[in-house]
């Protein structure tokens, strides 16, 4: 989680919003990533969807089965959907998004019954910290 902070500075520094995301495999990184929509002109540059991308390509399957997601505030429904696909076995999130977040907030969108599979999920991890990051961005922005 904390390489997943560090990849949301990186979010920041750019001008997007401070998501950052790693994929960890047989505890080695193998993708990760931070939002990036604004500079890539891109609307599924989230930081999950970056991060499944490059751990996608490094082990050469678009299944990912058995990884493990770290990213640092919960996912979108987008996202939920990108995990679902990719067979995330494990997500971990930070803050929680009341707005949009799809996993607790919103809906449990990886709860929905049509779905052939299913994660585990643990909550609140450095959530003071992915919290403070967005905090700060804004307050900076407004």
């Amino acid at each position: 989680m904390r390489r997943a902070l560090a990849c949301a500075a990186e979010a920041a520094a750019a001008g997007e919003v401070p998501i950052g995301a790693v994929v960890v495999v047989d505890n080695a990184i193998v993708g990760e990533g931070f939002n990036q929509p604004i500079g890539s002109h891109d609307p599924t540059a989230h930081a999950e969807v970056v991060a499944l991308r490059a751990a996608a390509n490094a082990v050469g399957n678009y299944r990912l089965t058995g990884a493990t997601l770290y990213v640092t505030v919960e996912p979108c429904l987008m996202c939920v959907g990108a995990l679902v696909h990719a067979r995330i076995g494990l997500l971990v999130y930070g803050a929680a998004e009341p707005k949009a977040g799809a996993i607790e907030s919103m809906i449990k969108a990886h709860e929905l019954g049509g779905l052939n599979h299913r994660m585990t999920v643990e909550a609140g991890i450095l959530a003071d910290e992915s919290r403070r990051l967005l905090q700060d961005f804004f307050r900076e922005r407004r």
